[in-house]
């Protein structure tokens, strides 16, 4: 469930960022949540994926 998470914010993200549209701080914030569950995930030894 987190790593879905994770993806589906990193790739609105990468959107944003393609498509000149972006929201702002908000697409960077999702950004940094999606980085942060990631490393929580490694830090906790789960697979990632």
């Amino acid at each position: 469930m987190l790593e879905t998470t994770a993806l589906l914010l990193v790739v609105m993200w990468v959107l944003g960022l393609i498509s000149s549209y972006t929201l702002g701080g908000y697409i960077h914030f999702l950004l940094i949540v999606a980085v942060i569950i990631l490393a929580l995930r490694i830090i906790q030894g789960r697979t990632i994926i």
